[in-house]
């Protein structure tokens, strides 16, 4: 089969005149790109940790591990990654049932309600929730502490639970948006028929519906559990002043201690394979889940599964779902625009004490409209590149077909499965002079960072589009004289575009709001919107902070309508 499609390329390019091989520059071109961004960086961290002035060593691994404080931080990774992971999936399941095959009223609202936590920058949440919550000034702390006359504040959102809670808000869609569409796409035959042999409502969700669905939940864990693993902004938030650290906080602890010096980011590094070590870990278990069975849910025909009448219980768990929805969406999103607002951090949230002057001083500091103007260029830069650069990769992949194709399609992927913190590391050791292009402390260093962390995203959406492209479309185009260029921009560029469309928004929009990567990457003036607002914070200055966070919420509302208003008519091939 390979052979018969390489001979009939080769007919092709007989029938276009030309030796030139097009498909081989595209190939040799996407190797290329790939090396340079995702192999150079990788390859620098994995040879700064275990080699010294160009000699293998294991002392460097072997002093971070032997560090008491540091197995404490993989440990406290691992368990908020392990919980947050089993708590996310539980919800992320429950409410997609809910949503997806009971008669819960109002579902079209919540379901798009329930997508809203995937938008917003997590560490917005933990700045949100740490105004409320802290244990010495929380606002409702406070309260609780002067109505009930405590002695002590009731809540410490600073702890362990406290992460926990804040990215169990933020991560639960991942499972949710994954599930709920299985949910709905389900063959309703053999529940139906598990019905009928008298099995009772609890074990057909248990013995059937469940299993069914696995390899979505399995990917949505997936995805919460690396997201937790890699997670620098709630952590870091919640967790510094309390002296709770995760790896990504780690790291980013021991390079700013060193003041950045090279000796600093070796050990940075040293402590990244540490990370990639657990990454490695959660990838392989989800790979052992999937494969102890063959899942099929969706057939030829068109069908809805029947929906389950949830009789005395519908009222209680709308009511449930919608003070779910109030919890993580409306509180922290009041939260910011109100502490946005007020004169001093602390004064009771009331009319009497709301002024405009935070805005006005944030807008007043130039540091605030490049922070805006720097993510704006490197988030759009990122899009439109990947967006090209994935649509060619997958290309290759799914239509040339070149040997080393695996390789190709594991190297595009690769970075969005390692932490952003670690690929920040590896794209200093890379770009920073050590191969003799100077990149640090330029708006360029995360722009290379964003194009290895989301090539996935556009390499993904491009290869579903390429599939459903039939090559008998390209070829009749070619046997009819057009060259392979005109072909592949007068066929399958314009079938495929709305994937591109889309793989680019799905890559703006999360640069947009990015900080684990970018906070050890930015230099004096090329501070991104993320850390703009996270300075301000870590300043103390929580009124702007706030006041710049709610500005980032606008922007964000603002660029998903756009998103939203382009991509609704726009159907895939």
């Amino acid at each position: 089969m390979i052979a018969s499609l390489k001979r009939k390329k080769r007919d092709l390019a007989a029938i276009d005149g030309r030796h030139f091989s097009l498909d081989g520059a595209m190939t040799v071109l996407s190797f290329i790109l790939l090396l340079v961004i995702v192999v150079v960086p990788i390859f620098m961290i994995v040879y700064n940790a275990f080699f010294d002035q160009g000699k293998f060593s294991l002392d460097l691994i072997c002093e971070q591990l032997s560090k008491k404080d540091n197995l404490i931080s993989m440990w406290n990774t691992i368990k908020i990654a392990v919980l947050v992971t089993i708590l996310g999936t539980i919800m992320g399941v429950f409410y997609a049932w809910l949503l997806g095959r009971s008669d819960i009223p109002c579902k079209g609202l919540m379901r798009a309600l329930f997508n809203i936590p995937y938008m917003f920058p997590p560490f917005l949440g933990a700045m949100a929730w740490d105004l409320l919550l802290n244990g010495r000034s929380g606002y409702l702390n406070k309260w609780f502490v002067d109505v009930f006359n405590l002695s002590s504040a009731p809540f410490n959102i600073n702890s362990i639970g406290g992460i926990v809670f804040v990215e169990l808000s933020y991560y639960f869609p991942f499972v949710f948006m994954q599930v709920v569409s299985a949910f709905e796409r389900m063959d309703p035959k053999l529940e139906e028929c598990a019905r009928i042999a008298g099995a009772r409502q609890g074990t057909v969700i248990r013995k059937i519906t469940l299993p069914l669905v696995t390899p979505a939940i399995s990917a949505g864990a997936l995805l919460i559990l690396i997201s937790s693993l890699a997670h620098f902004g709630v952590p870091s938030i919640l967790g510094f002043s309390q002296g709770i650290y995760t790896l990504p906080t780690k790291i980013y602890a021991v390079i700013s201690r060193s003041g950045g010096s090279f000796e600093g980011i070796r050990q940075g590094a040293a402590l990244s394979i540490m990370l990639v070590v657990v990454v490695a870990a959660a990838l392989i278990i989800q790979k052992k889940v999937l494969s102890s069975g063959s899942y099929d849910i969706i057939k030829g025909k068109s069908m809805r599964p029947t929906l389950i009448k949830l009789r005395g219980a519908r009222i209680p768990l709308f009511v449930l779902a919608v003070l779910t929805l109030v919890l993580i969406v409306i509180v922290p999103l009041a939260m910011i625009f109100l502490v946005g607002l007020v004169k001093a951090y602390g004064l009771p949230l009331i009319p009497e004490n709301f002024t405009l002057a935070n805005y006005t001083k944030v807008f007043a500091s130039s540091g605030t409209f490049n922070s805006i103007s720097n993510s704006l260029f490197v988030s759009i830069a990122a899009g439109i590149i990947c967006m090209f650069l994935g649509t060619l990769i997958a290309y290759v992949v799914q239509k040339i077909k070149p040997r080393g194709k695996g390789v190709l399609e594991v190297l595009s992927v690769l970075p969005y499965s390692i932490p952003g913190t670690v690929l920040a590391i590896g794209v200093i050791l890379a770009w920073s002079g050590k191969l003799g292009v100077n990149l640090y402390n330029t708006i360029w260093i995360i722009l290379i960072a964003y194009l290895a962390r989301y090539l996935s995203f556009s390499m993904k959406t491009s290869s579903a589009a390429l599939l459903q492209v039939h090559p008998s479309l390209e070829e009749a185009a070619r046997t009819c004289g057009a060259s392979h260029t005109e072909s592949l921009k007068d066929v399958t560029l314009p079938l495929i575009r709305p994937a591109m469309v889309s793989g680019f928004f799905l890559i703006f929009l999360p640069a947009m709001r990015e900080v684990t990567t970018s906070v050890l990457l930015y230099g004096p003036y090329t501070r991104t919107l993320g850390v703009q607002i996270y300075s301000l914070r870590d300043a103390g200055m929580m009124p702007q902070a706030a006041a710049l966070g709610s500005v980032a919420i606008v922007m964000i509302i603002v660029c998903n309508t756009i998103v939203t208003a382009i991509t609704k008519d726009r159907k895939g091939v």
